[in-house]
């Protein structure tokens, strides 16, 4: 892996030969490379540290990148210093700078041990995600940041402004929960389309103006098959306002087609007119009853006036 590379035994030593403010290779005295380097072997993407000049006016940081005997290929003008002409007999010195413990401080890696228990104090970055198979936590955990707070698999909390999208809930308790509504100034005719996925009544506030038909779907680009699985079923809810000339509900449609679409409604008659100068009220309980898909529609109209 890439990293900064430090030794102990490095020897100090002098350029071979000048250099101006910007060449990025240099020539330390002859034979001097290796003990420079104080047993370092650089691979791809490694650096070492080296001041030139150190402790003088013209010190300047270069980054080491590759050797070849006392050849060193270098970066210039590194941890806040410029680049500087330098001349023959310079000394050249391996250092420990500020951007070195920057650089330590950023790229640390914590180590933990992959089996037994682990006491984790303060905060932690992982570059890559851990495995935890059971945490022991006297504190807030928190993930990833200090408004986020862990909820426990098998604990008893409360969740605020979550959205479920698809959740199975066995033997659940609901208090009061509140049915998402979209109320219009529509007036029904032609075909109405119910979109599952953002509402569980619709509600048409202007007289209707013909009969309709009431399609049921997911969305505009969402089939209400593919939200459903076989032997599931859902309830609707369409409220329709009628002026002194009433209109009515002539067929039921999922997906935009009444095929493999079985409606019965209540009282074993289907309406054949609606209520004038009331709101009436269509429910359609839809099973799906297998993949293909065929459905069975349970429906009622109730006037309310």
């Amino acid at each position: 892996m890439a990293s900064r590379q430090y030794s102990t035994i490095s020897i100090d030593t002098t350029l071979a030969s000048s250099i101006n403010s910007s060449v990025t290779s240099m020539t330390v005295a002859s034979g001097t490379g290796t003990t420079l380097m104080g047993g370092i072997t650089l691979t791809t993407g490694d650096t070492f540290a080296l001041a030139i000049d150190p402790d003088t006016s013209s010190e300047e940081i270069v980054y080491v990148t590759s050797v070849s005997s006392d050849t060193l290929t270098i970066t210039r003008a590194r941890a806040g210093t410029a680049g500087i002409a330098h001349n023959a007999g310079a000394t050249v010195q391996h250092v420990f700078t500020g951007n070195d413990a920057q650089h330590f401080e950023d790229t640390v890696v914590i180590a933990v041990t992959t089996s037994g228990s682990q006491t984790i104090t303060g905060a932690k970055t992982f570059s890559t995600a851990p495995v935890i198979s059971t945490i022991t936590n006297t504190g807030t955990l928190t993930l990833p940041t200090s408004t986020d707070t862990l909820v426990g698999k098998a604990t008893t909390d409360t969740l605020t402004n979550k959205t479920l999208t698809s959740p199975n809930s066995n033997y659940a308790t609901l208090k009061s929960p509140q049915e998402i509504n979209t109320i219009s100034a529509t007036a029904a005719t032609g075909t109405v389309n119910y979109d599952y996925k953002t509402q569980a009544v619709l509600y048409y506030t202007t007289n209707a103006s013909g009969n309709f038909v009431v399609n049921v779907r997911g969305d505009a680009s969402t089939t209400l098959a593919s939200l459903m699985s076989t032997n599931n079923s859902v309830t609707v809810v369409f409220s329709v306002t009628n002026g002194a000339t009433a209109y009515y509900n002539t067929a039921v449609q999922i997906d935009g087609t009444t095929t493999g679409v079985t409606t019965k409604w209540q009282g074993g008659t289907a309406p054949t007119a609606g209520n004038a100068s009331s709101v009436d009220v269509y429910t359609y309980n839809i099973t799906k009853l297998s993949g293909t898909p065929t459905y069975s529609v349970l429906a009622s109209q109730t006037k309310f006036a």
